[in-house]
């Protein structure tokens, strides 16, 4: 079944991109930093979450990883 039908896939989809996002701007922040608008500008906006959020996506992704592992 795809991601986008599926809401558990969909939200782990969603938290490893801003766990991407928000890695790959602390290595390149050029990369990212430099493109805020358009199709590119979502993963600009989806580092800034990861950034500002970062306890509560670390708890996220920590919930995931629990729920990936033992109850799927």
């Amino acid at each position: 079944m795809s991601a986008l039908f599926n809401f558990h896939s969909l939200l782990s989809v969603i938290l490893l991109l801003i766990c991407t996002c928000a890695y790959l701007r602390s290595l390149f922040p050029s990369l990212i930093d430099r493109n805020k608008t358009g199709f590119m500008g979502t993963f600009w906006k989806l580092a800034r979450i990861g950034e500002r959020k970062s306890p509560w996506v670390g708890a996220a992704c920590l919930i995931m990883a629990f729920t990936v592992l033992f109850w799927s």
